[in-house]
């Protein structure tokens, strides 16, 4: 690989992976005008995800892999998580509203999501931190398409699966 496509991996990673880690840290903690905790279960609640502790806590986990994005650390599982985040916040959030961004629409996310896949199929370059560390499995081609495989297959899941039925609740 040369410097030059080095260069351009870190920068994409360091792009896609802030942008996401921002988002994540507006759910997680109400930074930069995000709902903080509570308002993020209460907005996946209103999207219908039950149990809301358990997929308010993936979103946030997955949006937070945004750092490990950043750093170059297990780009294969973190690129992953941030493809089938983006998979479920399309469906959920912006599907409805069209294409065009200024609506609210998929644009964006779209965006974001091809950035994540190219750093998941074309790995982080020589400037991360997996360059250094023992983890060439992860990029044996078989086993980086079964993680995206398997982060797909749960974000279809949950994008798509309807909603639990509330519990029917005794009428006195």
């Amino acid at each position: 690989m040369t410097m030059e496509s080095d260069v351009a991996l870190l920068v994409l990673r360091a792009t896609i992976g802030a942008i996401f880690a921002g988002h994540g840290l507006q759910k997680l903690l109400g930074w930069w005008g995000g709902p903080g905790w509570e308002g993020w279960k209460g907005a996946i609640g209103h999207m219908g995800f039950r149990p809301i502790l358990f997929w308010a806590s993936i979103s946030v986990l997955a949006e937070l892999a945004g750092i490990a994005l950043i750093l170059g650390l297990l780009v294969p599982i973190a690129a992953a998580g941030l493809v089938a985040q983006t998979i479920v916040i399309i469906k959920k959030a912006h599907w409805a509203k069209g294409f065009w961004n200024a609506d609210g629409g998929i644009e964006w996310p779209l965006a974001l999501l091809a950035g994540a896949f190219a750093v998941q199929v074309l790995g982080p370059g020589s400037w991360s931190l997996d360059a250094f560390l023992p983890v060439d499995v992860l990029y044996d081609p078989a086993v980086s398409w079964i993680i995206l495989g398997l982060a797909v297959a749960g974000a279809l899941v949950a994008a798509f699966l309807p909603p639990p039925a509330a519990p029917e609740t005794l009428s006195t």
